[in-house]
């Protein structure tokens, strides 16, 4: 026997104080819903867990995202691109990577044993120091370095 639980899935939501559509009910055990009159048996049948709530649902930020990251993508391109290479990269992202690759450069000339350690040290305090340009320029005192 069907029996419409509209009235009894809105006093629970009452007594648990969330909307009417959160509510849920076991489908097996819903006779048990239907036979249940007061707020007290009502409460047994949540404890037991035949009657539960679901979680809200909110706004989904997904397509909202996915436009976004399509908006960043758009005008990016070299045409449309405007001022030094700077403005868009900052002076100390470029600066530490071009540090960081020094510092490599010079660590595997000196696994190679290409350099030694004393002028490994005093290139490296250079490099620290910021008297060295580029890797280029790295490179042409590493070869000083070698003949004197």
């Amino acid at each position: 026997m069907v029996v419409n639980i509209r009235k009894k899935r809105e006093l629970i939501a009452r007594i648990l104080d969330v909307g009417v559509n959160r509510i849920r009910f076991e489908p097996d055990k819903l006779d048990d819903v239907a036979d249940s009159i007061t707020r007290e048996t009502m409460r047994t049948l949540i404890k037991n867990g035949t009657i539960w709530t679901v979680k809200p649902r909110g706004t989904s930020r997904a397509r909202a995202e996915a436009k976004r990251a399509i908006r960043r993508k758009h005008g990016t391109g070299t045409g449309s691109k405007k001022g030094k290479k700077s403005a868009r990269t900052g002076k100390k992202q470029v600066y530490v990577a071009r540090v960081r690759a020094m510092r490599h450069h010079l660590k595997v000339l000196k696994d190679r044993n290409d350099i030694t350690r004393g002028i490994y040290w005093g290139i490296y305090k250079k490099v620290n120091g910021g008297q060295v340009r580029s890797l280029a320029h790295l490179r042409e005192l590493v070869k000083q370095s070698k003949i004197r």
